[in-house]
Parts: C-alpha cells; structure tokens; sequence
C-alpha cells in the first residue's frame, strides 16, 4: 500500500510540474509586446490599472467594515 501511495504522489507531483512548464511556457512566449504601443495607449492602460486597484481596495475595505 505504501509503494501506491509513493506512485500516486509521484503522478500528481509529475502532472503538476508539467503543468507548470506549461505555465512557463506561456509566460515566456507573451513576456515582450508583439504589438507598438502609443504613449495614449500606455497612459490609458496604466490609468486602467491604478482603477482597477482603487476598485479592489474599496472592494476589501467595504468587505472589513461589514465584518465589525
């Protein structure tokens, strides 16, 4: 039953390692744009993120406040 119990966490463990290569994979290939990027194009993202940001604080805060 031991020698089971070693197989079945090698598989898991093997399945999660491939899945992260997977994972690195991906990231690796998307890490450089493919595409030029205006300036209004990064100021509109970069504003996009900061109130993204400001939404999950207020999200995190409103969540604390309920707790009380």
């Amino acid at each position: 039953m031991e020698q089971t119990e070693r197989s079945t966490a090698e598989k898991v463990a093997a399945f999660i390692k491939r899945r992260f290569a997977m994972i690195d994979e991906i990231n690796r290939k998307y890490a450089t744009p493919q595409i030029k990027m205006t300036r209004n194009v990064k100021t509109a993202l970069l504003l996009l993120r900061v109130y993204l940001l400001l939404l999950v604080l207020l999200l995190a805060y409103k969540f604390f406040t309920m707790l009380k």
